[in-house]
């Protein structure tokens, strides 16, 4: 029996029609369906935080949705966040402050963060500790993607950015 069904996710901006089992995680629809093979899967149990895209401006664990949830919605992964050749203010903050290594992990801190970011301008120091912990890092321990997190929260602050 053929339990493949049409389906039309909204990625990025971008419409994308395509043709899945119902039970594919989105994750695997963005990678595999899509195309678009930034968004990482690590442990496919929704714990470190690897698969971390926005949804409808929300974190979600991609690896714990199925596709067909998100039909209708707004999904933005990490191939969304560059402008043309202009890396995003936070991706080059990671860059700049050393907080990654591998890379691995990194899209999925940054739409956590940027997701996070959009509720809470402001975490305290406590509030976004908590937040990164959230997803998991082997190469970089945690510091330094504080340290570029505060000075990206910085940069938007002088420019009346939210």
């Amino acid at each position: 029996m053929d339990d493949r069904r049409d389906l039309t996710l909204h990625i990025n901006g971008q419409r994308h029609d395509i043709r899945l089992a119902a039970r594919k995680t989105l994750a695997d629809a963005i990678r595999e369906d899509c195309g678009l093979t930034g968004t990482h899967t690590g442990c496919e149990h929704g714990v470190c935080g690897a698969c971390t895209i926005l949804v409808d401006g929300d974190p979600v664990r991609s690896c714990l949705m199925f596709a067909v949830q998100a039909e209708g919605r707004d999904i933005r992964t990490v191939e969304g966040l560059a402008e043309r050749d202009n890396l995003h203010p936070l991706q080059q903050a990671f860059i700049d402050h050393h907080a990654l290594q591998c890379g691995f992990c990194t899209p999925g801190f940054l739409m956590l963060i940027i997701g996070a970011l959009a509720r809470e301008p402001d975490p305290s120091e406590a509030a976004l500790v908590d937040l990164i912990a959230s997803n998991m890092c082997r190469c970089t321990g945690y510091k330094n993607i504080i340290e570029a997190v505060r000075w990206f929260e910085g940069r938007r602050s002088e420019k009346g950015e939210s």
